[in-house]
């Protein structure tokens, strides 16, 4: 694991989500700043979406575009906020993904 990275898995289909829009955000002065985006890969990857030399302890988000990969769901966006504590941290956060639910952890 290195940096920041995440992966995304249709749980309605038993496979990876590939070609979701995910934007990385730092929150730094009162306002949030776009670090980083990228679309998942076929396995459903986006693998550094933050080198760890670039990663600072603090408080992060991902944005998911999850509307534009199902035809019908309840949750057209999913945003993870998640608080990093060290600098130069390796997180994975993966997101599991049906159109009408969704779960996250700290994963490896």
């Amino acid at each position: 694991m290195s940096g920041i990275s995440t992966h995304v898995l249709d749980t309605s289909l038993g496979k990876p989500a590939a070609g979701i829009a995910v934007t990385l955000e730092r929150w730094e002065l009162d306002a949030w700043l776009i670090c980083a985006s990228a679309l998942t890969d076929p396995d459903g990857r986006v693998k550094a979406l933050l080198a760890p030399a670039a990663v600072v302890a603090g408080r992060y988000r991902l944005t998911f575009a999850t509307g534009p990969y199902f035809v019908t769901t309840l949750y057209p966006e999913v945003t993870i906020t998640f608080d990093v504590d060290s600098d130069y941290a390796s997180y994975h956060i993966p997101l599991l993904l049906n159109p009408f639910g969704y779960t996250t952890y700290r994963g490896t």
